[in-house]
Formats: structure tokens, sequence, C-alpha cells
């Protein structure tokens, strides 16, 4: 997958922009995580890892516990995944992940965005073969055999790991994230995932420029607005 996550991090957007629309984003995610595998995150090993994430990005106690109990209660909305793909601005790829309560109406909100900023909205698969999902966990070690060791008795398939100035990034298939993060906490005391998501990441780029970049970023304050998109993936480079 090559190196430098960091610097692909850079040309990739996630829902991100506002506190209150992160609050509602793990809000939304960990509503629906236990509520289809429980509210007890010690036998949900996805609502942990939601409410690890969450904590991480300064997401408040209250926020996640309301979330929780609200699940528990068997009432609320039933939130449905969504993912829409298409050509942004400039010819770019983008993915665009919802959380939804009425397809319909997060369908006809998404399509808007692209049809307003002269991009394309596409049918499942247009740009998904262009981009490789992975699961990610940077920590600062400097041991790569060790990690990669520990990996491999945990029996992780790790599709690439990245090691530059003391901070290691493992890279794993989504379906290894929860067997790659309990290998390495149990190999390695006191570890602090600094980078722990699962994402898309562009096998290339497309470069914009000029009044394409205009409309991109005109595409990305829509799309961030809409309260059901949950993340935002592209391969646009400026």
């Amino acid at each position: 997958m090559g190196r430098a996550y960091q610097n692909r991090k850079v040309s990739m957007a996630k829902t991100a922009a506002a506190k209150t629309k992160v609050y509602s984003k793990y809000g939304r995610e960990i509503y629906v995580s236990a509520k289809s595998g429980g509210g007890d995150p010690t036998g949900n090993l996805t609502l942990r890892g939601l409410i690890e994430r969450a904590k991480k990005d300064q997401v408040p106690s209250h926020v996640i516990e309301k979330a929780i109990e609200k699940a528990k209660g068997g009432g609320g909305e039933d939130f449905a995944p969504a993912r829409y793909e298409g050509y942004g601005p400039g010819g770019c790829k983008v993915i665009v992940d919802c959380l939804t309560d009425n397809p319909n109406r997060t369908f006809g909100d998404v399509r808007l965005c692209f049809t307003k900023t002269k991009s394309k909205i596409g049918t499942p698969g247009t740009v998904l073969h262009m981009f490789d999902h992975a699961a990610i966990l940077g920590f600062n070690h400097d041991d790569e055999d060790a990690v990669l060791e520990a990996l491999l008795m945990a029996d992780v398939d790790a599709t690439d790991i990245e090691n530059e100035d003391g901070k290691i990034t493992v890279f794993t298939p989504p379906a290894d994230y929860l067997k790659a993060k309990q290998a390495l906490a149990d190999a390695f005391s006191d570890l602090d995932f600094e980078v722990d998501e699962i994402q898309f990441l562009p096998k290339g780029v497309t470069p914009i420029s000029g009044d394409d970049l205009a409309l991109f970023e005109k595409f990305m304050d829509m799309l961030n607005e809409l309260d059901d998109v949950q993340n935002i993936y592209h391969d646009a480079e400026f």
C-alpha cells in the first residue's frame, strides 16, 4: 500500500469539521452498534472500539451514554448504512458513506450535492474498485519485527506495515481490525493508538485546480452539512 500514510490522509476528507457534527456522527454510530450488538462494550467489541475512538476525538461521556441508553430502550430511529459513489469536480473519485433512517431522502440530498457542483453520482461499484478498504492502526514503536510477529501469532493478515520516525502504522483488512488491535494491545503494554480507524484509501490521485478546486470545496461543504453523511473519501489532490 506504500509509505507516507499521513501524506495520503491529507488528500482525503472525513466528516469532522465541527464539534457538533463529530458528536452527531459518533452518537449515531454508537447507537447503531449498541442496538445491533448490545449495549455492553465488554461483549460488543465493535461498540468498544467506537467508544475508544469517540473519547480520543473528545466526545463527551454524556453523548456516548445517551446513545447507548437510547439503543437499550429499543425505540428510536432505525438507521441503515447507505453508500454513494461518483465523480466529483475535476473528475475526482468520491465515496460518501451515510447512516440514514430515510434512504430516499438521503439519496436525494446527496445527489443534489453532486448535481449542484457539476459532479456525477454513479451506481454502486462505480469508483469503489479504485480504493483500498483498510483498517489502520498507528502508534509509537520502534520494533517493526516485534509488531509483525505479534500480528502473525494472532493470525492477522497485515497487508502493509510502515515504520517512520519511531511511528508504526499497520494496515489490515477491515475484518481483521478487532483481532489486530487486541493482538497489539496484548503484546505491548500501555499501547496508545494515535491512529485507529477503518477507511477507504485511494489507489491513485486526481489533480484538481482553478475553478474545479472552488467547486470541490463547495461540494465538500454541502456534503458535510448533511446530517446523514458520516464519512467522505476522495482521491483529489490540490
